[in-house]
Order: C-alpha cells, then sequence, then structure tokens
C-alpha cells in the first residue's frame, strides 16, 4: 500500500513538472556532457523552427551560429576539466540560429544539475526579438525627434533675427521702439520656454529605454532565476520548493505590471496629481516579500539583513507606493555595492512614525553631488560608469511626499550610504494628492 501510495505520488509530481516544463513561455533544453540534447519542451523548439523530436539526440550546435558551435564543445570539455565556469549559473544575451539560418536574440540562463550517475545542463532560453525592436524603434522616434527640436530651434532662431531687424528699423521712433521691444522680450520669453519644453521631451524620449531596462530588470531577473532552479528540483519532497518559485515568478510577473503601470502614471506626477489607495498591511510581511524580489539581483556574496526593532502594529498606506519606494532604495543599494558587501533593511518606530532604514557598503556619494541627489536624470559623478537613469530617488522622493513621508540620509565616498524613511502609520484613504511645486534638489 505504501509502495502504491509513493509510485501514485511520484508520477503525480512527475506530471505536474513536465506540465510546468510543457506549457513554459520560454524555451527549456537539457544536454549531457557530450553537448547532446536529451529533452527541449515545445516553446524552446518553436523559438529555433523545429519540432521536438528533430532536435532530441543531436548536438547543441546546431542552435548556434558560428563561431560560437565550435567554441561550445571547448567550453564543455574545459569546463569538466577544470571546473571553471564562464557561463553556468550567469545569465547572458547570446545569439540562436533558427532552422532556416536566420539569427536571433535571446538571452541565455544555463545551470548544472548533478545526478548519480552523470551531470546534465539546462538552457532556460528566452526571446529576445521583440525587445531588440522595441530599442531600436525607440531610437529611431528620438532621433526623428531630435531632428524636430533642431528644426523648430533654427525656426525660432529666424523669428529671433526678424524680431531684431524690425526693432532695429523702428529705433526713429520712440514709441513704436518701446513697444517692440517689450513685444520682442515677450516673443523672446515664450521662445525659450518653447525651447526649454522641445529640449525637455527629447531628453524624456531618449532617457525612456533606459528608464526602463532599469525598472524592469529586478522582476525579470526573479523570474529567470526562479525558472533555472524550479528545473533543478526533481523529487517528490522538493515540491514545496518548486512552489515556492512558481510564487516568485507570479509575484515577479505582478511587480512588472506595477511597474508599467508606474511608467504610465508618470505623465499624472507631472501634473501634480495622483490617487493612493491605502491598505492595512504588515511591515514584516512586505520585507520577506522584498528579500524575495532582490535576491536575484544580488550579487556573488552580497547579503540582505532584515531586522526589526519592537514590535510593530499593522500600517495603514499605499502598499503599491512604499513596496515601489523600497524596491527603488534596495536595488541602488545592490547595484552600487561590490561583491560580498552587506545591506541592511530595518524597521521600527520613532515615536508615533515608521521608520526604515536601507544602509549600505558601496561606493558612497560624493559630498559635491549630495545636494543634487534627487534631482530627476542626475548622476553622481562616480557612478556615471554604472547603469542608471537617475530618476529612481526623484520617483522615491515624490511617492514619499505623496505618502505624508520624507527621507534624508547620510554617505561617505567608499564607505556607504544610509537613506532613512518616515511614514505616518496611517494615511487617509483613496485620496487625490497634489504634489507642490518643486525646485529640483534633495530634502536636507
Amino acid at each position: 500500500m505504501d509502495d502504491q501510495f509513493i509510485y501514485e505520488s511520484l508520477a503525480e509530481a512527475a506530471l505536474q513538472l513536465q506540465a510546468i516544463i510543457d506549457t513554459a513561455i520560454d524555451g527549456i533544453i537539457t544536454i549531457d556532457e557530450r553537448g547532446i540534447i536529451d529533452m527541449i519542451n515545445p516553446a524552446g523548439a518553436r523559438l529555433f523552427g523545429y519540432e521536438p523530436p528533430e532536435l532530441v539526440g543531436k548536438s547543441i550546435n546546431m542552435l548556434m551560429p558560428e563561431p560560437y558551435s565550435e567554441q561550445h564543445d571547448e567550453y564543455i570539455e574545459r569546463y569538466l576539466k577544470t571546473g571553471e565556469a564562464r557561463i553556468i549559473g550567469i545569465g547572458r544575451e547570446a545569439l540562436g540560429k533558427k532552422k532556416d539560418g536566420t539569427l536571433f536574440s535571446i538571452r541565455l540562463a544555463v545551470s548544472e544539475v548533478k545526478l548519480s550517475n552523470r551531470r546534465m545542463f539546462i538552457g532556460i532560453v528566452h526571446d529576445l526579438t521583440e525587445v531588440k525592436e522595441a530599442n531600436n524603434r525607440f531610437r529611431q522616434l528620438n532621433e526623428e525627434l531630435e531632428n524636430k527640436v533642431k528644426a523648430r530651434t533654427e525656426e525660432l532662431a529666424r523669428v529671433v533675427n526678424q524680431l531684431l531687424n524690425t526693432n532695429k528699423q523702428l529705433k526713429h521712433e520712440i514709441r513704436e521702439r518701446e513697444a517692440a521691444e517689450r513685444a520682442l522680450k515677450k516673443q523672446e520669453k515664450k521662445i525659450r520656454k518653447a525651447l526649454e519644453r522641445e529640449k525637455e521631451l527629447s531628453e524624456l524620449k531618449s532617457r525612456f529605454v533606459s528608464m526602463a531596462s532599469h525598472e524592469f530588470r529586478t522582476p525579470l531577473s526573479t523570474i529567470s532565476s526562479s525558472a533555472s532552479l524550479i528545473a533543478r528540483y526533481t523529487r517528490e519532497d522538493q515540491q514545496d520548493k518548486r512552489l515556492k518559485h512558481v510564487h516568485r515568478i507570479k509575484s515577479a510577473v505582478e511587480n512588472l505590471t506595477s511597474i508599467l503601470n508606474d511608467f504610465l502614471s508618470l505623465s499624472r506626477l507631472e501634473e501634480g496629481k495622483i490617487e493612493t489607495t491605502p491598505t492595512e498591511f504588515s511591515m514584516e510581511d512586505l520585507c520577506h516579500e522584498l528579500e524575495g524580489d532582490v535576491h536575484g539581483m544580488m550579487k556573488p556574496g552580497q547579503q540582505l539583513l532584515v531586522e526589526k526593532e519592537g514590535d510593530i502594529p499593522p500600517v495603514f498606506l499605499d502598499r503599491h507606493l512604499l513596496k515601489n519606494t523600497l524596491l527603488n532604495l534596495l536595488s541602488n543599494a545592490i547595484k552600487y555595492s561590490e561583491e560580498g558587501k552587506r545591506i541592511w533593511l530595518k524597521i521600527g518606530l520613532e515615536g508615533e512614525q515608521l521608520r526604515i532604514i536601507v544602509r549600505d557598503e558601496g561606493i558612497g556619494i560624493p559630498k559635491s553631488d549630495q545636494q543634487h541627489l534627487f534631482m530627476r536624470f542626475f548622476r553622481a559623478k562616480n557612478a556615471l560608469n554604472i547603469q542608471g537613469t537617475g530618476l529612481g530617488l526623484n520617483i522615491v522622493l515624490r511617492y514619499l511626499e505623496i505618502l505624508g513621508g520624507n527621507i534624508h540620509f547620510e554617505s561617505e565616498e567608499g564607505k556607504g550610504t544610509t537613506f532613512v524613511v518616515k511614514l505616518p502609520l496611517r494615511q487617509e484613504q483613496a485620496v487625490a494628492v497634489s504634489s507642490p511645486k518643486r525646485n529640483k534638489t534633495k530634502p536636507q
């Protein structure tokens, strides 16, 4: 009876795992130590223009263009001899080759599974064709916008010159000259405002691609890492681990949708009006959720230390805005810290307020740059070579204004940065909050 139950449980777990693999939207490929394909799911076969039976038993090299196909066998042989991993455990962009010879961009994550008598390699393949096309389209639109700005600038310059010539011609008539000067000054002011607006629109357009990349990287990394880990958990007693990572993938997809909504709401933020929806939730639960969300983006050896000071009652805030605020601060701490460094997330009370501290041991912020830190698109001089848009902390500041909170920080270049966020425990429900017009400076 026990053997029959175990057999049925194993069979059900195997069916569940096969269903996950067969219905996955990304390609899943397993190969042996010789580079021979053991299994490929339907999504993976479609990506390369094959049916699964056409690929099983064949060399993985047939899915790679030259010179990568030749280098692949050498890489496997070297790895088996030396254990030196160059792509295993690390996601990267690569080129795939379809059945008809067409080359296309992919995101590849490779992991290794050691079995009792052999080892196998599992690859997760995500098609980047649409992403690349979108990036090219963004660049094209940006070039078109720059050309329009240039043409408008030249046109405005001609208008200014015409007005100046008219002004010179009217010098002999005092009253008419004064009237012309006033009109000219007024027109020049309008022209400058129009030109500044055109330049600002151009800057927003050119920055959008990099901003989207920054904001989407966290949930995409979570999805990629969880999908890779699911393939490792093949035993029946690892079902809880599989379900945990399936939940992380669902959570990351939901976060992607949330971030997309944030992009769409940027225009409303610029107008100074956004609607909040407070709900009651536990800060401990939110912190556990954040731990899972940032795990995939952490560098080797980095640690996230979550600390709670005293008892914290449930808070009544807009959970979505607060989560995005803390995700932004944590992702910055990870990005601007080296491998092996620690990052702290501390929550506690300060009087009647919620206090949240995010501290890192990263590169720090130069003293001369600190006054500009919360300006839109600002990048500190020691972070120019690190990918980023300079929008994150500006969004954090504006979200906290909407939540009725504030933020301040301390930083020393080369030693790290500490951000301190203070918020009310409760905010009014479903109110439209108008953000005041501000100078582009950081809070002191």
